[in-house]
């Protein structure tokens, strides 16, 4: 943080603790810092100020803290798409290999409801429809389980009209980068998650070779894990692959 929004956060932490009418040694006291850093915050000195700290000085006052990375002139949203695009092409793959019809990025817009399916996959034997989608980062627990139900509800219908698949029962997935991060939000709200997309791991490899109607699951797939785990329909051969305590080799090895 440096610059005009350092200057920035200063006045907005001071305007925020006049407008709650108290003193800096007030907020301080809430906070659970000494005056001297509101102080230091409030000119817009915060080169030596941890971002715990301005978190809990800003939750005092009701506000927070939302962080923006800038990254040559907008490159970072093409990068970002880029790690998206090839955990997307990766995953569907492997369920080509595993007997799955798969479409990628299949739009929608239905009865006001836009949006686009980062991966619908079809068994044919089971009639069975997978809707999977896929994070490089999750911001919001809530908000990726709404938007992964609604295309549930809408997917159906969708693939009928576009594919002409018939199907019998629709499951989840919501395939997440192997990220310390994201592994700790995803244990912040396990109860959530477990609730919606309660298979993981070995549950969901013995569910995508054999598939049957199922709520969900939750995999997490490292983008850096050349394996290949999931084996072509009839093949007998077994294919040795490295160890390893997460990513695609933990899907259908």
């Amino acid at each position: 943080m440096a610059g005009m929004d350092d200057q920035r956060i200063g006045r907005i932490v001071r305007a925020l603790r006049r407008r709650l009418g108290w003193r800096q040694s007030d907020l301080a006291a809430r906070a659970g810092v000494s005056q001297s850093t509101i102080s230091f915050i409030e000119r817009g000195r915060l080169r030596h100020i941890s971002l715990p700290t301005l978190r809990r000085v800003l939750a005092a006052t009701d506000a927070w803290l939302a962080l923006v990375v800038h990254w040559r002139a907008g490159a970072l949203e093409r990068l970002l798409d880029e790690d998206h695009a090839a955990l997307v092409a990766r995953f569907a793959e492997l369920l080509r290999r595993a007997g799955w019809l798969v479409e990628v990025e299949v739009t929608y817009s239905e009865f006001g409801e836009r949006g686009s399916f980062d991966i619908v996959a079809f068994h044919p034997e089971a009639r069975m429809l997978l809707v999977i989608e896929v994070k490089t980062d999750l911001t919001s627990a809530e908000a990726t389980l709404r938007k992964l139900d609604e295309k549930v509800r809408l997917a159906r219908k969708v693939v009928a009209e576009r594919f002409g698949w018939q199907v019998t029962s629709v499951t989840r997935l919501l395939v997440l980068n192997d990220a310390s991060t994201i592994r700790r939000r995803v244990a912040r709200h396990e109860a959530l998650f477990s609730g919606a997309l309660p298979m993981r791991n070995v549950a969901i490899r013995r569910w995508l070779r054999a598939p049957a109607p199922a709520r969900g699951g939750l995999l997490f797939v490292s983008t850096n894990d050349r394996g290949r785990a999931i084996p072509r329909r009839g093949g007998r051969e077994r294919v040795r692959v490295p160890k390893s305590t997460s990513g695609i080799d933990e899907v259908a090895a």
